[in-house]
């Protein structure tokens, strides 16, 4: 879509947020009832680029009162990159009990997803080895990110208040 749209004789953004940390709301109950969450991101102590919703929604509105020529990309994140395992400490922190992550087995992927209700899973499962294996990153180096000004244990406080 963006090759298609990036022709167009017109100023374009594209602004590519990276992994919602509202993502996050899936696994409140878990750290809250069970103390552990269901990680489909792996390793546990692999680094993601994450960012709030809210920081999209402002870094969008500030772009829309931008002048610019031509096509530009905005690559946005958070202030730090989180793991899973930050996940659940940070669930610890906030719950007040200990929280711990654990990897979901990639051959249950499929079952589970469609467990859910999901008809075809396939693109989750891809979109996740991407983050997985490495294959979805920035096109950008990092010092030409946008960074976000929330943090995850912000987002988890809220989500845990809902």
């Amino acid at each position: 879509m963006e090759q298609s749209l990036g022709d167009l004789p017109i100023p374009i953004t594209f602004l590519r947020p990276a992994w919602y940390m509202e993502n996050c709301s899936w696994d409140v109950t878990a750290a809250r009832d069970r103390s552990v969450i269901s990680s489909f991101l792996q390793p546990l102590d692999k680094p993601v680029p994450m960012v709030a919703t809210a920081d999209v929604g402002r870094v969008a509105a500030e772009l829309l009162q931008e002048n610019w020529a031509g096509r530009q990309v905005i690559e946005l994140e958070g202030p730090t990159r989180v793991t899973p395992n930050e996940i659940a400490a940070t669930f610890a922190e906030i719950i007040g009990h200990p929280v711990r992550a654990e990897a979901v087995s990639r051959q249950t992927w499929e079952q589970l997803f469609k467990s859910h209700g999901m008809k075809h899973p396939e693109p989750r499962m891809q979109m996740l080895d991407g983050f997985n294996e490495g294959w979805i990153e920035f096109e950008h180096r990092e010092s030409k990110r946008r960074k976000g000004r929330i943090g995850l244990k912000e987002v988890l406080k809220k989500l845990v208040r809902m």
